[in-house]
């Protein structure tokens, strides 16, 4: 079993990632931390010394390499369903759920967040509304590609085991 949480940041992949594999009793994986791991950067640095073209290469290929995994929860980045045929990998290669998060929800997650992320560095509340908006809005046609999509500022575990038993 494969199951791919997608989604803007802030929407919860993580917390929800870990709590459904604790539930499964199957192994978690945050594909950005996999990414650090593998290639001893973390993402800013890849993103400052390399370039985000070449992060988004080494994101695809630790994708691949996770979708070879058998019993795993992974939560990708926000960007990732975006690049190359990253959403059809997924869909092809387990169950793939978008969490639909109201802006309002993400803006107060994402400013109160003990997570530091250089996207929304330094961002007004009001500036951080609009930022989210406009990416979102080009995000969406990616992450409604996704097999399965759950809407709502507070998504269970109960509801992806429900929507996954269907």
């Amino acid at each position: 079993m494969r199951i791919f949480l997608i989604g803007f940041m802030g929407c919860g992949k993580s917390t929800l990632g870990r709590s459904l594999a604790s539930e499964l009793n199957l192994t978690f994986i945050d594909l950005d931390s996999f990414l650090e791991e593998k290639y001893f950067k973390t993402i800013p640095q890849i993103f400052a010394e390399e370039g985000e073209e070449s992060f988004r290469r080494k994101e695809r290929n630790v994708l691949e390499e996770v979708c070879g995994f058998d019993d795993v929860i992974l939560a990708t980045g926000g960007g990732a369903p975006c690049f190359f045929d990253n959403m059809e990998l997924m869909n092809e290669s387990g169950f793939c759920v978008f969490l639909d998060v109201d802006i309002r929800s993400l803006v107060s997650r994402l400013i109160h967040a003990k997570i530091e992320r250089p996207l929304i560095k330094g961002k007004s509340p009001e500036e951080l509304h609009k930022f989210i908006e406009g990416l979102l809005a080009k995000r969406r046609p990616f992450y409604e590609k996704a097999k399965y999509i759950l809407k709502g500022s507070e998504i269970t575990p109960v509801q992806v085991l429900e929507l996954l038993d269907k």
